[in-house]
């Protein structure tokens, strides 16, 4: 910490670790001037009172960037497409903090800021990504990490450091989890659930925000349809709508139902594995509906190799290689793909369950009159013989092989 900065850029988000920078980044480095940066990603009432928290904390200024709509357009929408899934994980903040970055080193720009400085831990996964798309569009900013210097070890020692220091905030040492919010999702880490045999408090008031328990849930169904076009979701129970406006009204009707809860324990980047509660209902139900339109309008080898891309996609997003050539290219074979994922799909959810009620396309590649068990004129299942034959003919030849050269060691004749 011998560098000097004179204005420094902050990844801002109110919560306790942004909240206890900006003091820190002041008394470190000789009283520079923080540039607050909050970017909008529908995390709603996280933003309300923020400038006067901020200010109150010591920053210079306060940015509201409204980046809802890119996020939806530019990284969702992507993933959406790709059925990118890291280990069941739906990328709701690996997927946001490539944008944030891009932001803040606008930002920087705009304000001639020396430095940027964000919160994440020296442990997690967000380091990576908010430092990999930083370089990529200012590689030589300097980067300041304060989990990586500070001598603070804990939330709660970044507690006792806020009192004081006279920072307001909103949690206390028993609501003390570690959660990001988004349009998208809530995650929440830390606290009972770094005890993985403990079960999530779902049914403990004011522990779930998107969502209701699944035992809360009610006691009848809710069925919707979506319409998609190559992909993008269009339409909600017949009504167009923009994919923003799908996810919002998802949330609503999902989070009623329990849908979208998710326990796992993930594999970061940096080596460790953690512990997180996902809710993320919007996400879950058009996943689930794009996966089942895909059913009936992908070929089977695209279908097979389509799969295989949203592992690599995945991993490049959680990884903070968004902004790669790689990730462009998977994008491009994405999109080719879901030129024909047009139509619509009906899903009943119920307590927490997504359960499929039908599927239609023009684009369809299921053919009833083939598929029937009942008597067809389109099949004939006589032709399956030669089929077998000729698709086995690769197993029999090895089989004869091997049991003639078998029988050739066990009586004494070996080839020249």
């Amino acid at each position: 910490m011998n560098q000097k900065f004179d204005k420094v850029v902050l990844a801002y988000s109110g919560g306790l670790d942004t909240s206890v920078i900006i003091p820190w980044l002041k008394e470190h480095y000789d009283d520079c001037e923080v540039i607050a940066v909050c970017g909008d990603l529908g995390q709603n009432d996280e933003l309300d009172g923020l400038e006067e928290k901020a200010l109150r904390s010591g920053a210079a200024k306060l940015y509201v960037e409204d980046l809802s709509e890119t996020f939806v357009d530019e990284f969702l929408v992507p993933a959406l497409k790709a059925g990118a899934r890291y280990e069941d994980y739906l990328l709701g903040t690996a997927l946001a903090r490539p944008l944030v970055a891009k932001r803040l080193v606008e930002i920087a720009e705009l304000e001639g800021a020396d430095a940027i400085c964000h919160g994440c831990t020296g442990k997690g996964n967000d380091q990576v990504r908010f430092e990999l798309a930083i370089r990529h569009f200012a590689p030589d900013i300097p980067v300041i990490a304060p989990w990586r210097e500070w001598s603070l070890k804990s939330r709660e020692d970044e507690i006792d450091y806020a009192e004081a220091h006279g920072i307001p905030l909103k949690i206390s040492r028993e609501t003390n989890y570690s959660k990001d919010k988004n349009l998208w999702h809530l995650s929440h880490e830390g606290l009972d659930l770094e005890d993985a045999g403990n079960e999530p408090q779902y049914e403990k008031p004011g522990f779930l925000e998107m969502c209701v328990s699944p035992l809360d849930a009610p006691d009848e169904p809710a069925y919707l349809t979506l319409d998609f076009e190559a992909g993008v979701p269009v339409a909600l129970n017949g009504e167009a709508m923009s994919v923003h406006e799908i996810i919002l009204s998802l949330n609503e009707i999902g989070g009623a139902n329990g849908i979208g809860l998710l326990d796992i324990v993930e594999n970061r980047l940096v080596g460790i594995k953690c512990r997180g509660v996902y809710e993320t209902p919007g996400g879950a139900i058009l996943y689930a509906a794009h996966d089942y339109l895909e059913t009936i309008c992908l070929d089977k080898m695209t279908a097979h190799k389509k799969a295989e891309i949203a592992l690599s996609f995945a991993d490049l997003a959680y990884n903070g290689l968004w902004y790669t050539p790689l990730r462009e290219a998977l994008s491009a074979f994405v999109d080719k793909t879901q030129e024909t994922v047009t139509g619509q799909v009906r899903l009943k959810l119920y307590k927490g369950n997504i359960i499929k009620a039908g599927v239609w396309s023009p684009w369809s590649l299921y053919a009833q009159e083939i598929a029937t068990f009942g008597e067809d004129n389109d099949y004939n299942q006589a032709d399956a013989t030669g089929f077998i034959n000729l698709y086995g003919l690769p197993w029999k030849v090895q089989t004869q092989v091997h049991k003639q050269t078998l029988a050739g060691v066990g009586a004494g004749r070996f080839m020249p």
